[in-house]
C-alpha cells in the first residue's frame, strides 16, 4: 500500500521491535509529518543515498532508489530497512513507508559517529545482532561482505563471522548439481553463495538465482521450483537472508497479460444456420446455445442448427472430421436430410449428422416419450398398465432400446458388463468389513494431508466401516448424512491422486519419479486410498495407463511400454528422433547429442547398423518408463493389496481394467432409470405418475430442465457419481400422496409426489432439488 515498484515487508513487523523496547509506553504526539505520495522527478543517478553514501541504483541488490527534492533526501530502501536505530512510527502514507523524515534525519547523525568496518568510512548505520559484536557496516559493505539481513520480524542482521548457515550432514551428497532455476552447475558446498532446499534432499541453488525468483515471484508464488512447498521454504529463505516482496507475482501484474486466453469462439458455421437472430447470436442454456468443435475448438454451431438436445453431446467441424476420416480413426457419415418432425419452421436443410456418442433423440413431448421395459412394450400395454401385475408387488423399471434409440458399440456393452462384474467382486471384498468405526476428520481445502494424517493414524483399519467429518464445514445441512460426506471425501481423494505429483502424463498416467514421495512412504499410501476407495464405495480412479495398470497385474518384467508413455517432452522427442532416424549417420549424431541420457539410462553402447535402433528404443523404454520407477511401483502395488484389491485384479485383469483406466461414462436417463428400483403397490392409483418420472428423466438428460442427472443422484444418495461397488441399500422409488419429492439418503430411497399434471410433477422436482442443493 502506498509504494512504489518493490513492496516493503509487514510494517507491523517493523513497528513491533519498537513497541516491544517499552512495553506499555503511550505513543507521543509527534508534530504533523507532510504526506508524500510520488518522489518528484530529477535525475536520481547522481544522487548519494544519506545512509550508505553511494550512488548505485540497483533494486536488486540495495532496494529501490528513492529522492525527495523538498527535503533534499534520497535512500535505498534496504538501507533505510535494515539500519538499526530506526522504526516505522508513521502511518504507511507517511514520510517513506512509515519512516518519518526527522526519524531518518535523526539516524543518519546517528550512523554519522560510527565507522563502518569493511570500507572504514563514517555513516555505518547497520549493527551485528550477535551478543558482543560491535561491528557496524553499511548495507552495500555488508553485502559485499556476505553478511546476512533478515527480512522479517525484527529485521535482525548478521556480519559475516555470526551468519547463521545450513547445516550439512555427513550423509549430505557431495560433488555438483543443476540449479533449477539457471540450469548451471552449483556445488554442494556450505558457503554463502549456495542455498540448500529444507523440503527436497536434492535440490540446490544459487542464491542469486533464488533472490531474482522472489522478486519476481513475490510472496504468494514463491516457493520451492522442485516439490512446489512454500511455508517451509520461505521460512528457510528469510532466514538465509533473502527478500521476498508482499506483491503478487511480476506476470500477474501486466495489465491484460491474459487477455486473448479469454476469447471464446462463439459462432455457427455449418451451412445453414437456422438461427434468426445470426451465426453469432449465442444464448446459454437454450437450444441457441454455441457448442465448439471438441477437438480444435475453432469451429461451432448451435445446439440446434446440428439437432443436438444436450450441451453434453460431442461435436466435431468437418475439418477435424475429415482428418479422422483420412487418418483411419473415424468412420465417416452421410448428410441426411431432416424427418418432418425434425424441420424448423417448416423448412428442410441439410444439416450434420450427430457424433455416434451423441445420437438425435426422437422428438415430442416428455409425458409421450415413455420409457417403457421391452416386456411391457411387447404386450402393447398402456403406460399405466405394467403396474397392475401383481407379480411380487415390485417392479424394475428399465428404458427400452427401441425408444431410447441408443446405439451403444460393442466397446460400450463389454465395458458395462465388466463394471457389473466388478461390482459384485468389490460387494465380496466389502464381506470384509466390519461394524467397528474409524472417524476421519477431514479438511477439504488440504485433502491430501489430512487423508494421510488419518490414514496414518493409529486406530484406523481398512476394514473398519470409515465415517467422515469435514472440519472446516461449519453450517452442515442435516441433510447432508455421513454417507454423502463419504462419497464426497473419496471423490476428492482421487481427483488429488490424479493431479498429484505421484503421477505423470495426461490422461492414461503412469507412476512418476519422487524421491521425497518414496523416502515419505507416499506410494504406499496412495495404493492403499485407491484399495479402500473402490471396497468402501469411493469412485474408481480411472486415469491408470495400460502399461501401469498390465505392471501391476503381470509383473514389469511382462510388460512392453510404448512412446506414449513417456510423459517427459523433451526425453519423448529424443526417443521419436531415434526411432525415425533413416540414415546410420543421422542415427549416430542423435546418439552422441544425447550421449549422457542414454549413459544415465545404461543404454551407451556402440552402433553399428540402421536396425540397432529399434532395440535402443526398446531399452531406453523400459529404463525410463519401467526400471526408473520400480521402487514407486513396489511401494504402489504393497499398498493395493490392502483389502486383498491386488490379487483380485490379478485374478480378473479385464473387468478391473475397466474402471481403472476408463472413467466412467456420463449419467444417462437410461442409467438413473435402471439404477432405481420401483415399489408398486395394489392401489394403481397412488403409482399414476410413474411415467411422468421416466418422461423427466428425458427431460433433464435432453437439457430441458434446471437440473441435472448428477443432481438428482446427489438428492437421493448424496453422491453425483455411481461408486464402483454399487449402492448399498439399492436405490429405490415409491409413489405417495405428498406434497413435495423427499430424499431419504440413508436408505437411498426417492418418494415422490403423486400429481395430476406433468408440469405440476416437472416443477415440483426442480423446486425441491435446486432449493436442498442450494442450502447444502
Amino acid at each position: 500500500g502506498g509504494c512504489w515498484g518493490l513492496n516493503r515487508p509487514s510494517v507491523g513487523a517493523r513497528r513491533g521491535r519498537a513497541v516491544s523496547a517499552v512495553p506499555g509506553a503511550p505513543r507521543r504526539a509527534q508534530p504533523e509529518e507532510p504526506r508524500m505520495n510520488k518522489p518528484n522527478n530529477f535525475d536520481v543517478q547522481s544522487t548519494f543515498c544519506v545512509l550508505c553514501g553511494r550512488t548505485d541504483d540497483c533494486p536488486e541488490k540495495y532496494g529501490e532508489k528513492r529522492s525527495y527534492v523538498e527535503y533534499n533526501l534520497t535512500v535505498h530502501y534496504y538501507c533505510l530497512l535494515m539500519s538499526s536505530g530506526i522504526w516505522q512510527r508513521g502511518e504507511e502514507d507517511e514520510g517513506v513507508d512509515g519512516f518519518l523524515i526527522t526519524d531518518i534525519r535523526k539516524e543518519v547523525n546517528r550512523a554519522a559517529k560510527l565507522k563502518c568496518n569493511i570500507c572504514k568510512k563514517k555513516g555505518a548505520s547497520i549493527g551485528c545482532v550477535a551478543p558482543k559484536c560491535k561491528r557496524s557496516y553499511h548495507f552495500p559493505c555488508g553485502v559485499q561482505r556476505e553478511c546476512i539481513f533478515q527480512f522479517m520480524e525484527d529485521f535482525r542482521s548478521y556480519c559475516w563471522e555470526h551468519r547463521p548457515v545450513q547445516k550439512f550432514t555427513d550423509k549430505e551428497p557431495r560433488g555438483a548439481s543443476r540449479c533449477t532455476i539457471c540450469l548451471d552447475l552449483v556445488e554442494h558446498l556450505p558457503v554463502y553463495t549456495v542455498l540448500k532446499s529444507p523440503c527436497c534432499k536434492n535440490a540446490w541453488f544459487h542464491r542469486e538465482c533464488l533472490q531474482y525468483q522472489a522478486l519476481s515471484a513475490g510472496i504468494f508464488f514463491f516457493r520451492c521450483t522442485v516439490c512446489n512447498n512454500k511455508d517451509k521454504f520461505q521460512k528457510e529463505m528469510l532466514r538465509m537472508g533473502l527478500y521476498i516482496p508482499e506483491r503478487d507475482a511480476s506476470w500477474e501484474l501486466e495489465e491484460n497479460a491474459y487477455q486473448d486466453l479469454l476469447y471464446c469462439y462463439q459462432h455457427c458455421d455449418v451451412k445453414r444456420c437456422l438461427c434468426k437472430k445470426g451465426r453469432d447470436y449465442n444464448e446459454p442454456d437454450s437450444k441457441w446455445e454455441i457448442k465448439r468443435c471438441q477437438y480444435c475448438g475453432s469451429r461451432g454451431t448451435h445446439l440446434a442448427c446440428s439437432s443436438m438436445k444436450s450441451w453434453e453431446q460431442n461435436w466435431e467441424c468437418v475439418e477435424c472430421r475429415s482428418i479422422f476420416a483420412k487418418s483411419g480413426k473415424y468412420s465417416k457419415r452421410k448428410r441426411r436430410a431432416l424427418t418432418t418432425s425434425e424441420k424448423t419452421n417448416g423448412t428442410a436443410c441439410l444439416l450434420e449428422e450427430p457424433p455416434p456418442k451423441s445420437p438425435r433423440q426422437s422428438s415430442g413431448s416428455p409425458r409421450n416419450f415413455l420409457l417403457q421395459s421391452p416386456k411391457i412394450m411387447s404386450q402393447n400395454l398402456s403406460p399405466c398398465s405394467h403396474l397392475e401385475l401383481p407379480a411380487s408387488n415390485r417392479v424394475t423399471m428399465s428404458l427400452s432400446p427401441v425408444m431410447s434409440n441408443r446405439n451403444w458399440s460393442l466397446r460400450q456393452k463389454h465395458l458395462r458388463e465388466q463394471r457389473r462384474e466388478v461390482c459384485n467382486i468389490l460387494k465380496e471384498l466389502k464381506g470384509q468389513v466390519k461394524t467397528k468405526t474409524t472417524r476421519l476428520n477431514i479438511n477439504a481445502e488440504n485433502i491430501w494431508s489430512t487423508a494421510l494424517k488419518g490414514f496414518r493414524q493409529r486406530n484406523f483399519s481398512p476394514t473398519n466401516t470409515i465415517e467422515v467429518n469435514f472440519s472446516n464445514c461449519k453450517n452442515r445441512s442435516k441433510t447432508n448424512t455421513s454417507a454423502a460426506s463419504k462419497h464426497h471425501f473419496f471423490q476428492l481423494l482421487m481427483l488429488h491422486l490424479q493431479n498429484s505429483s505421484l503421477f505423470e502424463g495426461s490422461s492414461g498416467k503412469n507412476l512418476s519419479l519422487d524421491f521425497q514421495a518414496v523416502k515419505e512412504n507416499l506410494y504406499f499410501e496412495a495404493g492403499k486410498m485407491i484399495a479402500v476407495s473402490l471396497v468402501h464405495g469411493g469412485p474408481s480412479p480411472g486415469f491408470f495407463s495400460k502399461t501401469l495398470f498390465n505392471c501391476l497385474v503381470y509383473g514389469p518384467e511382462n510388460v512392453k511400454p510404448a512412446l506414449e508413455d513417456v510423459a517427459d517432452v523433451d526425453i519423448a522427442q529424443t526417443i521419436q528422433m531415434i526411432k525415425y532416424a533413416n540414415s546410420l549417420s543421422s542415427l549416430q549424431s542423435t546418439l552422441q547429442d544425447c550421449c549422457e541420457f542414454l549413459a544415465a539410462a545404461g543404454c551407451l553402447r556402440p552402433v553399428t547398423a540402421l536396425c540397432d535402433k529399434n532395440m535402443l528404443v526398446n531399452d531406453i523404454l523400459i529404463y525410463h518408463v519401467i526400471k526408473r520407477i520400480s521402487l514407486p511401483l513396489e511401494s504402489f502395488r504393497q499398498g493395493l493389496k490392502t483389502l486383498g484389491v491386488l490379487e483380485k485384479m490379478q485374478m480378473h485383469p479385464d473387468a478391473f481394467s475397466s474402471i481403472l483406466c476408463h472413467k466412467p461414462g456420463r449419467l444417462s436417463a437410461e442409467t438413473i432409470c435402471d439404477l432405481f428400483t420401483i415399489h408398486s403397490s395394489s392401489d394403481v392409483n397412488k403409482v399414476k405418475g410413474a411415467d411422468f418420472w421416466m418422461g423427466y428423466l428425458q427431460d433433464v438428460e435432453s437439457g430441458e430442465s434446471v437440473v441435472t442427472l448428477e443432481d438428482i443422484l446427489l438428492f437421493v444418495t448424496g453422491s453425483c457419481y455411481i461408486p464402483s461397488i454399487g449402492f448399498d441399500p439399492e436405490p429405490t422409488i415409491k409413489f405417495l400422496r405428498i406434497r413435495y419429492p423427499i430424499g431419504k439418503r440413508l436408505l437411498n430411497c426417492l418418494e415422490l409426489p403423486i400429481t395430476k399434471t406433468y408440469q405440476q410433477f416437472k416443477n415440483k422436482m426442480e423446486l425441491t432439488i435446486r432449493n436442498t442443493l442450494r442450502v447444502e
